[in-house]
């Protein structure tokens, strides 16, 4: 079978694609047959070994797909061959397929795409986790969303508004407000490209500050980082909540003072950490998920999709934060 592997430290053009011996599910394992896998920021950061985990090498990137499953290992029960699913592997994914615990499978409701599906685990299941078990999101509240036009950014927008909140949308550029809007934003802020002078840094902040009103952010959900995270502070409601998700443009050096200032609260949101100690509160908000999906108020956007010969450039396009919405490798079979 094909696979993605990185086989050097290196950015997406040490990847190569060749083939290796299928996997044979172990006990409590089942094989999938992968439809589609979809990129994510630590797939850029993985291969270049400046991820949490570093997997022995040579190791295949990817770790959110969708397939079907083709075989059980021992002692699996609940599942059988030809059930649709989609998981989080950790890295793996870019394979023809993949043996994984069962435990880590979700089914995939009948009439929900399977391309689509591997674009929902990470991205919406990191944000329902964000807005509701860290963020204590409630109808009527006016949220924030830093880098809005992004996978995760753009669950943000349509959860937030399917909660009954206003939404306002940082973006880097005028095209991807315009998706944001598309996707239920209220407001649009576009921001320019950091570093940024003090000068700068003041001026994004009373953008910030007018877009959200003169009550402030109820919710910062900051995807982002570097410097665009004290601007987005400034803009914060008395007891507001500020949520980490992410730095692709660097780890934030937060002024203490603001917290006091506004008695506001800066909570960090690690969605893979909360999977593996509340796995049953996870597969609640899975489930929700699935039933807002089915309800219209959510729609994962698949942008691209990319045969598996050209996955990197599609994590290429990711690190270089070219994409809007998901990015997604189908295996075509």
């Amino acid at each position: 079978m094909k696979a993605v592997l990185s086989k050097e430290v290196g950015g997406p053009e040490t990847l190569v694609v060749e083939d290796i011996a299928e996997p044979t599910p172990g006990a409590g394992e089942v094989l999938v047959k992968v439809a589609a896998c979809a990129i994510n920021f630590p797939d850029t950061l993985i291969i270049r070994d400046m991820y949490q985990f570093k997997p022995p090498r040579p190791f295949a990137p990817g770790g959110e797909i969708s397939g079907t499953i083709e075989a059980l290992g021992e002692g699996v029960t609940g599942w059988q061959v030809g059930d649709r699913v989609m998981c989080g592997v950790g890295n793996g994914g870019l394979q023809e397929k993949v043996a994984v615990a069962a435990g880590r499978l979700f089914k995939v409701p009948d009439g929900i795409d399977l391309v689509k599906a591997s674009a929902l685990l990470m991205t919406y299941g990191t944000t329902i986790h964000g807005l509701k078990d860290r963020g204590d999101i409630k109808a009527g509240e006016t949220v924030l969303v830093l880098g809005a036009a992004g996978g995760v950014g753009l669950s943000a927008v349509e959860l937030a508004k399917a909660y009954g909140c206003r939404v306002v949308a940082a973006v880097s550029t005028e095209e991807k407000g315009e998706v944001a809007k598309r996707h239920g934003a209220d407001e649009v802020v576009v921001y320019p490209r950091a570093p940024f002078d003090k000068d700068t840094s003041r001026d994004l902040a009373n953008a910030f500050k007018a877009a959200v009103g003169p009550n402030g952010a109820d919710i910062v959900y900051d995807i982002v980082g570097g410097d665009y995270s004290e601007p987005a502070l400034r803009a914060i409601a008395w007891e507001g909540r500020f949520l980490v998700i992410g730095f692709p443009a660097g780890i934030a050096k937060m002024p203490l003072n603001l917290t006091l200032l506004k008695s506001c609260d800066i909570r960090g949101v690690f969605w893979g950490a909360f999977t593996a100690r509340e796995p049953e509160r996870n597969a609640q908000n899975i489930e929700e998920l699935f039933d807002l999906w089915k309800a219209g108020k959510i729609d994962p956007l698949v942008s691209e999709t990319y045969p598996i010969e050209r996955a990197h450039e599609a994590i290429a396009k990711l690190e270089n934060r070219g994409a809007i919405g998901k990015l997604v490798v189908t295996m075509n079979g």
